[in-house]
């Protein structure tokens, strides 16, 4: 009977859960350990405090067993160093003490971190029930993190299988804009929706790939000392449009011209832009947008105000949250991703900054309000480097990409630039024709048929002494470890063309037209 009672106990646990046993008592230790191993349970043990420690962050256990009383650290202490560790904070621990305890021990313990408290001698059925509800919990918040990290492999996915078409787009559309077409003709106005529609596209791929890198811990800023009064300008002139467009006025107030910060300029402009935009989309036409910016107790304080539908109480709470939406007009079809403001307070923070809504309800409008720490003394950017003069040489570039519509649009866009272009779908007609043209510049596509750009990029290196500026154009969300060492920049896809023409520039001193 005993037998089948431990075997109904085996098939209904799951195999994986795996158990740190902490008791300074052997005996006691052992027979919990027999127990929770008949139960199916994998388990390991620790005698102290320190033990559990080192155990705890080296074996990564669904859940920990915890006696309160040890020799060296009391498991109140032993709790709260796991939890405030991250690479053990997530574990679930069951604390345990003797019959002994005082009851204030016991709401010292949940309240420190323990996810429940046993207290002993305590039976053999309520040890195994409690650390099977537990282990249900750890289940359940495993599968949630390997559903996550699948989330956020598919938005890095989807956003680079994205950017690789899209690119080729972007350079056909700037190729047609460059072709006359007659004023208010229904190719000019066909040209003109492509272009704001493939850039409207092509932000919200940068949005994906944003998150991607923000779930993974690996979003960045180049922050370098910036005017505080043309960030709020610039800003404001890139939300202009969608404010005209509703009929709505604008109110600006600028900072002071001396206030300065370090600061990622395009970055920056994105998320101020954004809430400009923002305050237009969710206000009626013809009502009053204001922007105040000043400097604020050491912070550049910016403040965003319309008179639009507001925002309750308890979308306040969550708007900032990935994938959320608020402030939605009943009847109205929602547009973006909702990730807009997640990348705003990310972005800020990065920038040692904040972001925060004040609304007085539904129809009372909103206030979004940035800071950002000002710079006391942020030193001037070094001069630049002698402008070097224009060579009469025509710049010759090869462009390596197995995409033939993109190497097609983009060569035809260098080559309108007076660039001399040559052209090769894979590495090693790369390398003949490197032998064979001997190029100023290389731009490669990191993915290729038969070789990778970095295994590409250092054949190239080899063969002209690392003298060869090469240029990496990639799609991945993350860029590779190895990436700054092998190339001399690496690009996001799609890549502008004035972004390109600027970084062949800085890396050959050559000008194209």
């Amino acid at each position: 009977m005993r037998c089948h009672r431990q075997r109904r106990m085996v098939e209904a646990t799951l195999p994986t859960t795996h158990v740190l046993n902490v008791d300074d008592v052997p005996g006691a230790r052992y027979a919990k350990t027999r127990l929770l191993e008949l139960a199916g349970f994998r388990v390991s043990e620790a005698g102290t405090g320190e033990e559990a420690l080192v155990l705890a962050r080296t074996l990564a256990p669904d859940l920990i067993l915890l006696d309160t009383r040890l020799p060296d650290i009391d498991g109140f202490e032993v709790c709260r160093r796991l939890r405030a560790d991250p690479d053990t904070a997530t574990i679930l621990i069951l604390q345990t003490s003797a019959a002994h305890v005082l009851t204030g021990d016991r709401v010292r313990a949940l309240n420190g971190g323990a996810d429940n408290f046993l207290v002993e001698p305590v039976t053999q059925q309520e040890l195994i029930a409690s650390v099977r509800a537990l282990a249900r919990v750890a289940a359940v918040e495993r599968s949630l993190r390997e559903e996550d990290l699948r989330k956020n492999e598919f938005l890095a996915t989807l956003a680079h299988e994205l950017r690789s078409p899209l690119a080729p787009v972007l350079d056909a559309v700037e190729l047609l804009r460059l072709e006359p077409h007659p004023a208010g003709s229904h190719q000019a106005r066909a040209v003109a929706a492509v272009a704001r529609q493939a850039g409207r596209l092509a932000g919200l791929v940068e949005d994906l790939m944003d998150v991607a890198r923000l779930e993974q811990g690996k979003l960045g800023i180049d922050a370098v000392p910036v005017s505080a009064r043309e960030l709020v300008q610039r800003a404001a002139q890139c939300a202009a449009p969608a404010l005209a467009a509703a009929g709505q006025a604008f109110d600006i107030d600028l900072p002071h011209p001396a206030l300065r910060l370090a600061a990622d300029m395009p970055r920056l402009l994105k998320v101020l832009a954004a809430l400009l935009q923002n305050a237009a989309k969710f206000s009626d036409p013809g009502s009053r947008v204001m922007l105040r910016a000043a400097a604020f107790d050491g912070d550049l304080l910016v403040q965003v105000q319309d008179h639009g539908i507001g925002i309750s109480a308890a979308d306040s709470d969550r708007i900032f949250d990935l994938f959320t939406q608020a402030g939605h007009r009943a009847g109205r079809v929602k547009d973006g991703l909702g990730i807009g403001l997640s990348l705003a307070r990310a972005v800020l923070a990065l920038h040692g900054g904040e972001i925060a809504v004040y609304s007085k309800g539904a129809g009372q409008g909103s206030v979004f309000e940035v800071r950002l720490p000002l710079a006391a003394s942020v030193a001037e950017a070094p001069p630049g480097l002698p402008v070097p003069m224009p060579d009469r040489r025509p710049l010759r570039a090869l462009l390596v990409d197995d995409n033939a519509d993109a190497v097609e649009m983009l060569g035809a866009l260098l080559e309108l630039k007076g660039i001399a272009v040559r052209t090769a779908g894979d590495g090693a007609t790369a390398l003949a024709a490197l032998r064979e043209e001997q190029p100023d510049i290389a731009i490669l596509d990191i993915g290729l048929p038969d070789m990778s750009g970095h295994q590409l990029a250092r054949l190239m290196r080899t063969a002209t002494g690392d003298a060869l500026p090469i240029v990496a154009l990639s799609g991945d969300a993350v860029p590779d470890a190895a990436d700054s060492q092998v190339f001399d920049r690496l690009l996001d896809k799609p890549v502008r063309i004035d972004a390109l023409l600027a970084v062949m520039r800085a890396l050959t001193g050559q000008y194209a037209r």
